[in-house]
């Protein structure tokens, strides 16, 4: 009887040494239903999101996250978000449409993610209003400001990048990636949505023949510095509009639907992507149509 008394001791002992390591483990995750917004947006930003975007877009994705969104949001659980509070942070933008509607497309966007983890049922930005706002993509210079903006840098490198970007339509922080390439001007997508590198090709049209400078060599500046030599010829305009400019002519000059989204770097859509093969000759054909 004593063995079997000192053998329970044993056990019981050794329970009890079981019992105490048990209580010092790390406590275990939180259930689906109480994981913090933050938690879960910065695994999307992580996981998915930056996957998806240029690392410009994510930068600017995760700034306004830091400044308009996680301050509040951000020690919340998910399950806890209302409609109502995601409309008091988009009514307390109401001054900056802009940036309320792109607050309100990144809260929109993790609540997404959350329903297809089985975080959240319903999302709460069904329910929200936004006010609606017109976009500026700019204004496009006349021809006399073309005509100025040329002149007035004549003899200068920033003539030959003036004249890239009026007549190729390149965004401004493409300018310092292109390059002349078989009769076409080549530079990087910066509006790529697949994480991936992605160029664009614009055929050498008649309005930009003149300005290609003979060594085939484009002269770079960065963005801000041609910024200080267009600012003062055209003071109402920013780089920008020269590539509303281009996108203009090319409609006013019946350049084809197909040819104006190739040339400034827009989608066709899935199906357009997967299945339009489009060859050099037809995009010079189409260029060779800007000319006034």
């Amino acid at each position: 009887m004593h063995e079997l008394y000192d053998v329970l001791n044993t056990i019981s002992a050794k329970l009890d040494v079981i019992a105490d390591k048990l209580d010092h483990l790390p406590t275990a995750t939180p259930p689906q239903s109480d994981r913090l917004f933050g938690d879960f947006a910065q695994y999307y930003f992580d996981t998915f999101r930056k996957r998806k975007v240029a690392a410009k877009t994510m930068s600017n994705d995760m700034s306004r996250y830091n400044k308009h969104i996680a301050p509040i949001f951000g020690q919340i659980p998910l399950t806890a978000i209302t409609p109502e509070q995601v409309q008091n942070i988009v009514d307390s933008l109401y001054e900056h449409q802009k940036t309320a509607h792109e607050v309100f497309t990144l809260i929109n966007v993790i609540c997404k993610a959350a329903i297809k983890h089985n975080i959240i049922a319903h999302n709460p930005c069904d329910l929200v209003l936004l006010t609606d706002y017109e976009a500026v993509h700019g204004v496009a210079l006349t021809k006399d400001e073309e005509r100025k903006l040329l002149r007035m840098t004549d003899g200068t490198p920033y003539q030959t990048m003036f004249a890239v970007a009026l007549y190729t339509g390149l965004r401004p922080n493409e300018y310092k990636t292109a390059r002349i390439e078989n009769g076409f001007i080549v530079a990087r997508n910066s509006k790529q949505h697949d994480g991936k590198q992605h160029t664009k090709r614009i055929p050498i049209t008649p309005m930009l023949v003149p300005y290609i400078p003979e060594s085939k060599i484009l002269p770079k500046a960065h963005k801000n510095s041609m910024t200080v030599h267009f600012k003062p010829i055209l003071p109402m305009h920013k780089l920008y509009d020269m590539r509303t400019t281009f996108y203009s002519r090319c409609i006013e000059c019946g350049i084809s639907d197909i040819a104006r989204k190739l040339f400034m770097g827009h989608t066709l859509g899935k199906l357009g992507n997967a299945y339009t093969d489009i060859s050099d000759e037809w995009l010079i054909s189409e260029g060779n149509k800007l000319s006034y």
